[in-house]
């Protein structure tokens, strides 16, 4: 007997009907997406998640996976166009995990934005803090000044498809869902303009000369990644290529003509990485071309950015993000600012100018190293710059109590005996820059129960077509504690 597989299950249940199984289709209404750039939707009583829907789209998906209520489905076919539905630029849309709402008109992204904020927020009992517009990338293509890329030794094979593309060697994007699976990437239409070309040598020459991609499973082989990284403001491109071992014989020749090829490279740096962790940074590195460093430009300072320094991917953006962080800040010049996760001193040397004094703390000594010669190439000498865990530093004594904090936490948010040690030096302000709306409220929450008032919450869209929003908001205390010693 064929089991019936065709079961209504956007209808009331029948008694004694079974529930939805791996290998069911259904049709699903999708109304949203998720923090991971899934679409959301309904049949019946089931939650359904899937990748590449469009809200306001009503589809047919196949059931991978169902937990109680919920339902992980593979769309199969669009029954009904979203209205809000547009073509997708990228040609590996779909099958790479990046750009997920690529296909949702930007306009609709800005305000599924902040409805992402709002709900997080909410979920944490604060309803009542105000949400205010995103502020749009003006031109959300093109916009990303760096790159990470991934080898692989299973490229994702398209149906159909035509060539003698190797199966066992890639450089891309992972498959979305998929961890062993690496998508070619042949153009990306929002990294800086020549990165595809850059990239396409890179690949070309790797497998020119033989040279074996990372095995995520086996732990072998020499290829890792490739970061592509650019300064918008001076045009300087640094590629940063992660290997396993150093292999000075392939990889300096390698280099050597990919800088013939592309002179436009201002320098290249070779990460060495031969721990299981697959990210895109070294234990150690080694300056093969170049200076070792580039530099850009933000609210009319200079930045000195290294390999493993963070700097915002989206440089115009992070001007206006920067401005909204100083416009929070309320500085009169008279305040002492601790900028916590300082990085590069971005945001501890734009508020230098409008500050007494500003003292950044970094765990990553080599982005400490950078922020102190950002300061200098910029003469100014009321900063100073910490290499050291945020939570020690806040412990520590002889730090002295700040009238203005301002924390640009990873995603994770603070760490959760951050909070208490903030709640201790009673700042009369804070700033809190966040990527991860879902973190922020959670921290926020805790910071009011601590006793501090929030403001408004201004989102800023830097990364467009992705579920990715970052978020300024600050907290007022009861008195004012300025004119206090100096900090340390």
């Amino acid at each position: 007997m064929v089991e019936d597989t065709s079961i209504d299950w956007s209808r009331a249940p029948l008694p004694g009907e079974r529930k939805p199984r791996r290998g069911d289709v259904l049709e699903a209404e999708l109304h949203g997406f998720d923090a991971k750039g899934r679409a959301l939707g309904t049949c019946g009583e089931y939650r359904v998640e899937l990748r590449g829907g469009v809200p306001g789209a009503r589809v047919r998906a196949e059931v991978t996976k169902r937990r109680g209520q919920r339902i992980r489905a593979r769309l199969l076919e669009v029954l009904v166009e979203s209205p809000e539905a547009v073509d997708a630029r990228c040609e590996h849309f779909g099958t790479c995990g990046g750009c997920t709402l690529q296909a949702l008109d930007y306009g609709v992204q800005l305000e599924h934005l902040r409805e992402h904020v709002s709900g997080a927020f909410a979920a944490e009992g604060l309803a009542d803090v105000a949400v205010e517009r995103v502020l749009p990338c003006d031109d959300p293509w093109a916009y990303r000044n760096k790159m990470d890329f991934t080898f692989g030794t299973q490229r994702w094979v398209v149906v159909g498809e035509q060539g003698d593309k190797p199966r066992d060697f890639a450089l891309g994007l992972h498959v979305g869902g998929l961890y062993r699976k690496v998508v070619d990437i042949d153009a990306c239409p929002i990294q800086f303009a020549g990165a595809d070309e850059i990239l396409a040598d890179v690949r070309r020459l790797c497998r020119a000369q033989g040279l074996v991609p990372w095995d995520v499973v086996e732990h072998t082989g020499l290829l890792r990644h490739v970061v592509l990284r650019k300064g918008m403001a001076t045009g300087e491109i640094m590629v940063l290529l992660v290997t396993a071992t150093e292999a000075a014989a392939e990889i300096q020749p390698l280099v050597a003509e990919l800088v013939r090829l592309h002179p436009e490279i201002t320098t290249v740096v070779q990460g060495i990485h031969g721990r299981a962790a697959a990210v895109a940074t070294g234990d150690q590195y080694l300056n093969l071309h170049g200076a070792g460093f580039i530099h850009d430009q933000l609210g009319g300072l200079i930045f000195r950015l290294s390999a493993a320094s963070f700097f915002q991917t989206n440089t115009a953006q992070a001007e206006r993000l920067f401005e909204v962080v100083i416009n929070a800040a309320r500085l009169t010049g008279s305040e002492q600012v601790l900028d916590l996760y300082c990085g590069t001193g971005v945001i501890s040397l734009l508020l230098a100018g409008r500050a007494r004094q500003v003292v950044g703390l970094e765990l990553v000594e080599e982005a400490v190293r950078d922020a102190r010669l950002n300061a200098q190439a910029n003469d100014i000498h009321n900063v100073s710059f910490l290499a050291g865990d945020v939570l020690v530093a806040l412990l520590d004594p002889q730090t002295a109590a700040p009238d203005v904090i301002v924390v640009d936490p990873p995603r994770a948010g603070l760490h959760p005996k951050v909070i208490p040690a903030i709640l201790e030096r009673a700042p009369r302000r804070l700033v809190y820059v966040s990527c991860n709306a879902k973190s922020a409220a959670r921290d926020a929450a805790l910071l009011v129960a601590g006793g501090y008032h929030p403001g408004p919450i201004q989102p800023v869209d830097l990364f467009p077509h992705t579920p990715h929003v970052e978020c300024v908001f600050s907290f007022e205390s009861g008195g004012p504690r300025l004119g206090q010693a100096p900090m340390s």
